[in-house]
């Protein structure tokens, strides 16, 4: 199946796949904040199912969330017939999973707290969050590519 719209820039790009898919997260998140009036943070979400976290979701829904994130990947997979993938190294993603962890921790929070949820709040601490992880992400690919450095294979 062909996209609807091209991106002459970016022939790679899916944008109404990138449009539903953020379509269902902003609707998952609302479901969750408005049904059981949670946060669909997925650091405090992991960090409560690893016991790490005393607060948030009761701890078995808290699995069931991180379970069902890598579930609802494969399902997608399974129903378009196989997705290419292109990972970095193994060190990359461990140093890069650390550097992240560490980040959601001191930041009280990730990308999908203080993006999805916290910035439709208009919650200040979350929109300086998100702009910090924004400008944050340009000046690393910024640092990368000037140093010539591939992240992918």
């Amino acid at each position: 199946m062909t996209e609807p719209f091209v991106l002459t820039s970016f022939p790679d790009a899916a944008p109404m796949a990138g449009l539903a898919g953020g379509v269902l997260i902003g609707l998952a998140a609302a479901l969750m904040l408005l049904g059981i009036g949670r946060i669909a943070g997925i650091s405090g979400i992991t960090a409560r199912a690893a016991g790490i976290s005393d607060s948030g979701l009761p701890r078995v829904s808290a699995w069931a969330f991180v379970i069902g994130l890598p579930l609802g990947a494969l399902v997608v997979m399974l129903a378009k017939g196989g997705l290419p993938a292109n990972f970095a190294s193994p060190l990359y993603l461990v140093v890069a999973g650390l550097i992240v962890g560490v980040g959601t921790r001191l930041g009280s929070g990730c990308t999908s707290g203080h993006g999805v949820c916290g910035m439709s709040r208009f919650s200040q601490r979350s929109i300086v969050a998100t702009i910090t992880f924004m400008v944050t992400g340009f000046a690393t690919v910024a640092a990368m590519n000037a140093l010539g450095l591939e992240v992918l294979p």
